[in-house]
């Protein structure tokens, strides 16, 4: 069992969220492919999935607004500690028998990708938190047992969500050099360029400068924000 994160400094989270939203500036700025059209800014979401539920005023305290879940129920409990100070968004694997615990709750589902998700969406419609925005999950590298769909299977899903479908996800092969991550990214930017689609959430704390030079607009941080 992973140890949870705990013990958080405020003021060094504040320092590595300053110098990461400089940095990603000056990445967004130098590249034309991250100055698409609707990609003027880019968004760090820091990922909770191990900071223990105790340590969230501390990034509140810290100037963190944006947070990613990976289970709905850690979501559900965190929500109830952290009194609306924070926008949520889920970013774990969407289980059909989930969907209705996780969709009052967040303005951004990023990890659509199975067909039983999509019809529990559908199901759902009713619980939804008003403005509920989709991305798909796309398995650019075509990895074997790896989540998120194919991608000429996205027209499919924008045609059937309930909800609309507004960019995509992606998790590359894992890389020690960051650059290795560029044209799985670059795929991304390319399949949603074709299907009209701005949001692209990608990159961690391992290669998101990388993600937002290829256009990311969601970069999805840990430790590197924690540490």
């Amino acid at each position: 069992m992973v140890e949870l994160i705990r013990g958080l400094d405020a003021g060094r989270i504040r320092e590595n969220l300053t110098r990461m939203t400089a940095e990603i500036e000056a990445a967004r700025s130098a590249s034309m492919r991250a100055r698409g059209p609707g990609r003027d800014q880019v968004e760090i979401l820091a990922a909770t999935k191990y900071v223990a539920v105790e340590e969230l005023g501390k990034l509140a305290e810290a100037g963190v607004r944006l947070l990613g879940e990976n289970r709905a129920q850690d979501l559900l409990e965190k929500l109830g500690a952290c009194e609306g100070r924070f926008e949520w968004d889920f970013i774990g694997q969407l289980q059909s028998r989930r969907v209705k615990l996780i969709v009052p709750h967040v303005r951004l589902i990023h990890s659509l990708a199975s067909e039983s998700a999509l019809l529990e969406l559908e199901r759902r419609r009713g619980l939804a938190r008003p403005g509920l925005e989709l991305l798909l999950e796309v398995n650019v590298a075509g990895e074997q047992g790896k989540a998120g769909i194919e991608p000429g299977e996205i027209a499919g899903y924008i045609a059937r969500a309930p909800f609309p479908v507004t960019g995509l996800m992606t998790m590359p092969p894992f890389a020690v050099d960051p650059e290795q991550s560029r044209r799985w990214f670059a795929a991304l930017r390319e399949l949603a360029d074709e299907h009209g689609l701005v949001r692209l959430s990608m990159g961690t704390s391992q290669d998101y400068l990388v993600a937002v030079e290829e256009g990311a607009t969601i970069v999805r941080i840990g430790t590197s924000l924690y540490a």
